[in-house]
């Protein structure tokens, strides 16, 4: 039978929308034989697109009336249908024209297609559409080879026996296990692994083959496969001899036509060469741990032995510069002492006051080093309150000239605004003259020193890389100098105490440690940037606070301030030093109540007796004195207390140590500064 002829893919749909050539090209093809029918459009042709219809012949207007239906039924094709399309195309006169872009539209919808290009023969249009239909004829020979190839796959179910071989040869547990729990395929390996043959396990359930208590293990594993998720585990199934033996164990589910789980496959895999490897590897890697953790532990000893051994370093050149300044001291005092007792013995005071001095001037030197300890721990009592820093260092403009040399040009560049900062005046005074004196010494032959402010803002990619830096506002005070600078290994050490590099009688080494604990006490930092032979730059920065108002204080004045018969009751546990306050408080014309600890200071503050004022050290036995002035407070709430400390951690900054109408002073300390206080808290 000819394709013209053929019961299927004979006919022959034709779009040309605009004027008489559907017409035209339906008669010619008629009049070959040919089963033509016009559409008006090609959503018409989707509708009419069967097993009749051979191939598709259109022009380009067809293509601009939509092709969204026509896409839609090609794309439901079966596998094996491909209609051929035959597009007459107007020829080709540039690049990028419309023409173009609808026959790339039309290869978009099929890949089976002809373009001729118009005008053109009877002859050529004839032979395309032959050979279209030529093409789709040998579609419907394809598919009835496929329907022959659907029968012959019974053919396949005699090969079942040729892959029962190769299942049954692999060392591979296989299996198919049904939705009821039956098995309905199983290899030769089952013999081995649970001596069940493979005839027998055939419609057998699960829990027969594997026993009550494997199949109770595995029963959620195998509603898991059922449900379709993959199962992996491993498990252990010993030989019947006893000999270790480890399954790996997998269910894969499997689904039918409709996608629903009927069953799962079985697949086991001895694992027991493998398990035993990494058992053995884990072994080795727990004796390399356990080594690793002892040569840890060890370095950790060795790093603890070092640490220690340099501590003890250091607190021998800190207590061998300790002994050494304070028994050069000590030796003035004892000796200007003996000399006086001599003198006195003998009668000869008319040059007394000349050893006196002598002996006060050790004594101070003394004081000024235990200050200067203090510091360097950050452990001595600040008086911490708002401060202008530029108004502080211009106060000490012409103090800071007078401690340089006339070879040294100083320069003072403050910011233009006000700097405000939390710190004790004193202390940062001390501080700035210290490094001042430092520039100085690090210029012999003269050169430039510069002292200036600024603010600056620390955040938090510049504090990461610091852990002792806190994010927030700063005022830095720099001092730079163009003087020898240091080496790197020098600069790292310039903190420690009694490290000097000037020569030997001409510093202390405390200086810059005084700084630094000081600065660090008050909640700043210092950095310090030198070079050898280009000069040194200390900067100090203070967490600033806002703005306060300006207070007017008159000068205090130095002169010793007398009582007039006022109660005070002195708590000091040290016999020498209630003693001497004793005395000077009598000689300031006070009447002093002694009380050598906490209880008997109690007892006292309970009683009746006047009191106008409790003097009170800060360490004492059994309570501190802060803790002696609560109770204070609790039976006289008005009693001015000031307090008088050598050291005491829990007292380093002043303004959290004290409540109201509360003070303090620092040991040791003048007549006139202990009277000034006194009269100051009396009003």
């Amino acid at each position: 039978m000819g394709h013209r002829t053929a019961a299927e893919g004979h006919r022959v749909l034709v779009v040309a929308p605009f004027g008489r050539d559907a017409e035209a090209v339906v008669g010619l093809l008629r009049d070959q034989r040919y089963d033509a029918d016009a559409c008006a459009d090609l959503n018409a042709v989707a509708e009419r697109l069967d097993e009749h219809v051979g191939v598709v012949l259109l022009t380009e207007e067809a293509m601009r009336l939509g092709t969204h239906a026509l896409r839609a039924v090609l794309a439901a094709q079966p596998s094996w249908s491909d209609i051929p399309f035959i597009l007459l195309a107007a020829r080709q006169r540039s690049r990028g024209t419309g023409s173009e872009e609808l026959r790339a539209r039309l290869l978009e919808l099929t890949g089976n297609a002809i373009v001729l290009e118009r005008p053109l023969s009877v002859a050529s249009l004839l032979s395309a559409t032959d050979s279209a239909m030529r093409s789709r004829q040998r579609q419907f020979e394809t598919r009835d080879r496929m329907l022959d190839l659907e029968v012959s796959r019974t053919a396949l179910a005699a090969s079942e026996a040729e892959l029962r071989r190769i299942a049954d040869a692999l060392p591979v547990l296989i299996a198919f296990v049904d939705r009821s729990g039956h098995y309905r395929f199983g290899n030769r390996a089952y013999e081995d692994w649970f001596y069940v043959s493979p005839e027998e396990i055939i419609g057998r359930h699960v829990r027969e083959v594997l026993g009550e208590d494997a199949y109770h293990i595995r029963q959620a594993d195998i509603r898991r496969a059922l449900a379709g998720e993959t199962v992996r585990m491993e498990v252990p199934t010993p030989h019947r001899d006893g000999r270790r033996r480890d399954t790996e164990i997998r269910y894969l589910p499997r689904r039918n036509a409709q996608g629903e789980v009927d069953g799962f496959h079985v697949f086991g895999i001895d694992i027991t060469d493998r398990k035993q490897t990494e058992e053995l590897l884990a072994e080795r890697v727990a004796e390399r741990t356990a080594a690793l953790q002892a040569e840890m532990e060890n370095r950790a000893r060795a790093e603890a032995a070092l640490l220690q051994s340099q501590k003890m370093e250091a607190v021998g050149q800190l207590t061998g510069g300790i002994a050494h300044d304070f028994n050069n001291m000590l030796t003035g005092v004892i000796g200007a002492m003996d000399i006086m007792k001599r003198r006195i013995a003998a009668g000869r005071t008319d040059d007394l006051e000349r050893f006196m001095d002598a002996a006060a001037t050790s004594a101070q030197r003394a004081a000024a080093l235990t200050a200067r300890l203090l510091a360097f721990s950050r452990r001595q009592s600040l008086d911490t309150k708002p401060i202008e820093i530029n108004g502080l260092i211009a106060s000490l403009e012409q103090l800071l000239h007078r401690s340089t040399r006339e070879n040294i040009t100083l320069h003072v560049a403050l910011a233009d605004d006000a700097l405000w900062a939390e710190t004790d005046a004193n202390q940062l005074e001390n501080a700035i003259l210290n490094l001042t004196i430092n520039a100085r010494d690090a210029m012999p032959e003269g050169g430039q020193l510069t002292i200036e402010t600024r603010a600056v803002e620390l955040d938090e990619a510049y504090v990461a890389t610091r852990p002792d830096v806190q994010p927030g506002r700063y005022v830095v005070i720099a001092v730079s100098d163009t003087g020898v600078g240091m080496a790197p290994e020098l600069v790292q050490k310039v903190f420690d105490p009694f490290f000097t590099t000037k020569p030997i009688g001409q510093g202390t080494g405390l200086g810059l440690s005084m700084v630094y604990g000081f600065v660090r006490q008050s909640g700043g930092q210092v950095r310090i940037h030198s070079q050898a032979g280009a000069g040194t730059t200390v900067s100090l920065y203070l967490r600033a606070v806002e703005a306060q108002p300006e207070h007017d204080s008159a000068a205090s004045s130095r002169s010793v301030s007398e009582g007039n018969g006022q109660t005070v009751l002195l708590v000091e546990d040290d016999p020498s030093v209630r003693l001497l306050v004793r005395e000077v408080l009598e000689e300031l014309a006070y009447v002093p109540i002694e009380a050598e600890e906490p209880n008997a200071a109690i007892a006292v503050l309970a009683s009746d007796r006047h009191i106008d004022l409790m003097v009170s050290d800060v360490g004492l036995p059994g309570m501190n004195g802060r803790q002696l002035a609560e109770v204070a407070r609790q039976h006289r709430p008005e009693l001015p207390i000031l307090f008088v400390t050598g050291y005491a951690e829990n007292a380093a900054i002043r303004a959290d140590f004290l409540g109201t109408n509360m003070a303090m002073i620092t040991k040791p300390f003048a007549i006139q500064e202990l009277s000034a206080k006194i009269r100051e808290m009396l009003g």
